[in-house]
């Protein structure tokens, strides 16, 4: 008789993402998703991930964005071949992750990208259909399908195929939340995202310049504000803005971050990530960050003014917010 009570506790236990309206919910709560990079992740040590999972929670971040196709400095770290086929042992190694975020509570993004590692549309689905199939029981993850799929280069991913792709997913696993990672210019290209490729919510690349922090508030507004007149409302969430190492002449700093998460809070957006990345202006491009944990974990690899930001956390602006 006490199996059927420790099988009820597993399942009340387990960290579940949802949406309401604009808003997302973890385990049915309305929850602003404060987050962070943890691109190549699957390269670090279990012990290094183990020791950066407590360190996020520590202050206070509930998600981090993973990608299931990373080959950089020359560490191959995806999860699917190029004919998007499980690839051990990082296949399984995201099971883990996604397993040790769930005891966290924290939500884990799940990206995809096209390109030289995923060249195809059929080998989009094949990571898609293997992605869903090894990870349905866990409810803490969700899919960007295709990172920035507008950018008419190799990553770009049309509506149509964007849709085949979403499709899958909803086929196999109904309740599995997707986005497409990408900057809607225009209504016309928003109602592409929420009615021909039926997203479940958009996560806008925004620009990164100086101007960027105090752009964000009104950006996000005009989302929503389209949205109202499309006749779909949606949660709008940054998984990817501006970040150090990246803009020539312009590193910005914690007061920076601080202003842009304000800005993206106060527009009424539904998430917001600390972006990292290896340093653009360095001979071995350290600190990598979380583009390369081999050798360091992430919160090893922050500087100065990112550990500043992170000091600063909770800011006051979320204080009416789960976080």
């Amino acid at each position: 008789m006490f199996l059927p009570i420790l099988l009820l506790c597993a399942i009340v236990e387990a960290t579940t993402l949802g949406i309401q309206g604009k808003n997302f919910t973890v385990n049915g709560k309305p929850t602003f998703l404060l987050g962070i990079s943890y691109y190549g992740g699957l390269g670090a040590p279990r012990q290094f991930i183990r020791q950066d999972l407590d360190d996020l929670k520590r202050y206070g971040f509930n998600w981090l964005r993973i990608w299931a196709v990373w080959n950089v400095f020359g560490d191959d770290v995806s999860t699917v071949d190029k004919n998007g086929n499980p690839r051990e042992p990082y296949f399984r190694k995201l099971e883990w992750l996604v397993k040790e975020c769930d005891k966290r509570g924290l939500i884990v993004d799940i990206t995809l990208a096209r390109g030289t590692l995923l060249p195809t549309q059929q080998s989009h689905l094949r990571a898609v259909r293997a992605l869903v199939s090894a990870l349905k029981t866990y409810r803490n993850w969700y899919i960007d399908l295709a990172n920035e799929r507008n950018v008419r280069d190799e990553r770009f991913v049309s509506f149509s195929e964007l849709k085949e792709l979403r499709d899958e997913v909803k086929r196999m696993d109904p309740q599995r939340l997707v986005t497409a990672s990408g900057t809607p210019g225009s209504k016309e290209d928003l109602r592409r995202y929420l009615f021909d490729a039926g997203v479940d919510f958009i996560s806008p690349h925004l620009a990164r310049n100086p101007q960027a922090p105090r752009e964000t508030e009104g950006i996000t507004r005009r989302y929503y504000s389209w949205m109202e007149e499309l006749g779909r409302v949606v949660p709008v969430h940054y998984q990817e803005p501006f970040r150090r190492g990246y803009t020539p002449g312009w590193e910005p700093v914690a007061d920076d971050f601080l202003l842009d998460l304000r800005g993206a809070i106060k527009g009424g957006a539904g998430g917001w990530c600390l972006h990292n990345g290896s340093q653009r202006d360095t001979p071995d491009n350290k600190p990598r960050r979380s583009f390369d944990m081999r050798e360091r974990r992430l919160f090893e690899q922050l500087d100065e003014e990112e550990r500043k930001f992170l000091n600063s956390l909770p800011p006051k602006s979320l204080s009416n917010k789960e976080n």
